[in-house]
């Protein structure tokens, strides 16, 4: 299968051939929302905690003797049911949400998700991309161009998870200057993972980036 190839001032400059075992796989919504759900469940930081009868300051002496009183039996003001005491069953930070995830469907997941943006026409191929100089102006320029491309006209309107853009290998001077764009998030390939494909609206390959895919 192929898809137009095109460079950063958004001219078509031919086509590129790309993986069917990456691009051209069917839609599956059970294995992307599995994987989705695994991979939110492990990156959840539990931070809501409460301390019970053993962690409450205070509490050591008993309140009262323990017969002639007339009064219930207590053995420490720290119980559960006095106020300031412990709470029982409440969450705390020790729980565990971690879900296992085979790697196989780690990675078909994302190859489903990239399909499917590449149907809906939310994949864009480059040539390269390159800068003189690490300034915001000049990759702001590459992203007005490249909306000009039919289909990829919010990349210059979105302002809230517009775009990943991936290149081959870690290159500060693009990711500086991407640094200061809202909604743009820039990496290397390897890096790329379900939860970023399907957060961004699109998804941008420099034509080096897909042979860290597999291509």
């Amino acid at each position: 299968m192929e898809a137009r190839l095109y460079n950063q001032e958004g001219e078509e400059k031919g086509s590129i051939k790309l993986s069917e075992s990456i691009f051209g796989l069917k839609w599956n919504a059970d294995l992307v929302h599995q994987v989705m759900l695994s991979m939110q469940s492990n990156a959840r930081i539990p931070s809501a905690h409460v301390k019970d009868r053993s962690e409450v300051r205070g509490g050591g002496a008993k309140p009262w003797r323990q017969k002639g009183t007339g009064r219930a039996r207590h053995g420490s003001t720290r119980s559960p049911i006095w106020v300031g005491g412990g709470v029982t069953h409440g969450p705390t930070k020790e729980r565990n949400f971690e879900k296992k995830i085979n790697k196989k469907m780690k990675k078909k997941a994302l190859f489903v998700a990239l399909s499917q943006k590449l149907r809906d026409n939310e994949i864009l191929f480059l040539d390269d991309l390159k800068i003189e100089k690490p300034k915001t102006k000049e990759v702001s320029i590459v992203l007005s161009n490249l909306a000009k491309i039919n289909n990829f006209e919010k990349l210059g309107q979105k302002r809230k998870n517009r775009a990943i853009v991936l290149v081959e290998k870690k290159q500060d001077d693009l990711k500086r200057a991407f640094s200061n764009i809202p909604g743009i998030l820039f990496d290397e390939a390897r890096n790329l993972n379900l939860l970023d494909a399907l957060n961004h609206k699109y998804v941008v390959f420099t034509k080096d980036a897909l042979k860290i895919q597999g291509q």
